[in-house]
């Protein structure tokens, strides 16, 4: 299933929303009118599939790569206790 509009917008979104300074959160609910776990959960289904990896394979391996590394630090700080 290709891309909708909205998830390239997402992708395009995550890929510049740095340059343009400001609290993401805030950028989120200007730009999409969603609250940001709304966001994160749209954009946490998104980097998991072919289409987004065909779409910018490095943003998305980006994303993949930080996602596992959090895992894993939570995984470290849970199993440590």
């Amino acid at each position: 299933m290709p891309l909708s509009d909205r998830d390239r917008a997402l992708l395009a979104f995550e890929a510049e929303w740095r340059r343009h300074g400001g609290a993401k959160e805030e950028a989120i609910r200007a730009e999409f009118d969603m609250p940001p776990a709304r966001y994160y959960q749209l954009l946490a289904r998104l980097i998991d599939t072919a289409e987004a990896l065909e779409h910018d394979p490095l943003l998305i391996r980006r994303l993949r790569r930080l996602r596992d590394t959090r895992a894993a630090v939570r995984e470290a700080r849970t199993g440590a206790r």
